[in-house]
């Protein structure tokens, strides 16, 4: 192909590159980038965020039981103290509390962000 006016075409793999956009890697890169920082500014959709924040709240609730359940259980098993189950029982309660104060702290903490879901 030959040179048209200012327009210098190139013809690499199947890819037509003109001279505006140059095929160095510093330039894909530079492109790259770019493309990151305006996706990162945009953010992401507020129904995503509300997604986020349910899922985070159950799993630290669900998590605070089971590991309080597991202490629990192991303080029963291994304790020596012959209390099975109310070392489970009273540590499932207490982690059920610890879990619920949790995610009601968590869920205002994410009310509070109210302001962010406008963009």
């Amino acid at each position: 192909m030959a040179p048209v006016g200012s327009d210098w075409r190139h013809v690499k793999q199947g890819i037509i590159l003109t001279d505006d956009q140059p095929s160095e890697p510093e330039s894909l890169d530079a492109r790259i980038a770019a493309a990151k920082a305006a996706q990162a500014r945009s953010g992401a959709s507020a129904e995503t965020r509300s997604e986020n924040a349910g899922w985070a709240i159950g799993i630290e609730f669900v998590g605070a039981v089971l590991v309080s359940g597991f202490i629990g259980w192991l303080i029963d098993r291994y304790a020596g103290w012959h209390s099975s189950p109310w070392g489970m029982i009273i540590l499932l309660v207490l982690g059920f509390a610890a879990g619920t104060r949790r995610a009601m702290q968590t869920s205002a903490q994410f009310d509070a962000d109210v302001g962010d879901d406008k963009k």
